[in-house]
């Protein structure tokens, strides 16, 4: 909607009417045919001449019009946006190992391997965290910063989105996403600091272990949610026909769990696409978004609109008025000449 920064300055529109019933001084003419006598002498084809290049008062008043809305300050005021608050990150860490691959998830009545699932389960819980920074951390046989913290969740979801397996390696390098995160966390040092790790492994690369990483975390007094992801049973082919098998007998749960604990986190399992979902409603819960939002709506200046037509319209009435004094130079000249060759 358009609003106006000064509306109370609409009260000049009626000045120049105020000004043209004030009284005029009963010797204005004769003053001027003191001062400027000559003017006396000046012929009828000139005096009819000036009354048609008189401005006509539509010009006039349009332009008036356009400046006193200039003047007024118009400005588009946009929809009301969120700002948001300030003092809670949450760093997200994603297992990109070899081990990602198996498809013991189902979603949407089909099998789908763990990474599909969390892009799908972990989309919708990015949606929902309206007010918190996020960055995002993909690691295998490295971790590395995929986006920075950042309150655009719609491009944390798209790089999530573009991850691939096997993009750094086969391998899980827990400690290092630890470690990783707790640098990106430095950065701030008053915040909310959560970080959400999803693995399906345990620590079998890196340059940090997870002990050590854990040590970095306590310090910088980082809150961390781990969450182990695999099914518990899967019906395998083979030789011998089909055999139930532990798909998730590499997780360690045992390592996870302590680091959950002795940061004030929790440590969850993920056997499948319905538990995922419950486990991102219960983070919701642990570390619920900030409800108070304060809102700005943004203003977009309009004032050079109407200023650049009551320009445009001045400079086009001084073109006519220009062009058509220099046809009537041009007669009387011509006029003049011949009245100095009959003579």
């Amino acid at each position: 909607m358009i609003s106006f920064a000064f509306p109370w300055l609409f009260a000049l529109l009626p000045l120049p009417f105020i000004i043209y019933l004030l009284p005029a001084k009963k010797n204005a003419q004769q003053q001027s045919a003191l001062v400027m006598p000559t003017l006396i002498n000046i012929s009828t084809d000139t005096v009819s001449l000036q009354k048609k290049n008189k401005a006509p008062l539509t010009v006039l008043i349009t332009c008036w019009l356009l400046i006193v809305v200039a003047i007024c300050q118009p400005q588009w005021l946009g929809d009301a946006i969120d700002i948001p608050s300030e003092g809670r990150e949450m760093m997200i860490a994603v297992d990109l190992s070899g081990s990602m691959e198996i498809e013991d998830m189902r979603l949407n009545g089909r099998d789908v391997n763990r990474l599909q699932m969390l892009k799908v389960v972990l989309g919708d819980f990015i949606d929902r965290r309206v007010s918190d920074r996020l960055g995002l951390i993909l690691f295998a046989d490295d971790a590395y910063m995929q986006t920075p913290m950042t309150f655009d969740r719609k491009t944390v979801k798209q790089m999530l989105d573009e991850s691939e397996l096997n993009l750094v390696g086969r391998k899980t390098a827990i400690g290092d996403a630890i470690a990783l995160a707790v640098k990106r966390f430095d950065e701030k040092k008053e915040s909310n600091k959560v970080l959400l790790l999803l693995t399906d492994g345990q620590n079998t690369a890196g340059k940090i272990s997870p002990e050590q990483a854990l040590e970095l975390a306590i310090a910088k007094e980082i809150t961390i949610y781990t969450i182990g992801i695999g099914a518990d049973v899967m019906m395998q082919q083979s030789l011998w026909g089909s055999q139930r098998v532990n798909p998730s007998s590499d997780l360690d749960e045992r390592s996870l769990s302590n680091i959950a604990e002795k940061t004030g986190g929790q440590y969850f399992r993920a056997r499948d696409s319905e538990s995922m979902s419950e486990i991102y409603n219960l983070l919701d819960k642990l570390e619920p978004v900030e409800q108070e939002q304060q809102q700005m709506r943004p203003l977009t200046a309009l004032f050079y609109w109407p200023l650049s037509f009551a320009a445009l319209l001045a400079f086009a009435y001084l073109l006519t008025l220009h062009f058509s004094f220099l046809v009537p130079s041009n007669r009387f000249s011509s006029k003049d000449a011949n009245t100095r060759s009959s003579n």
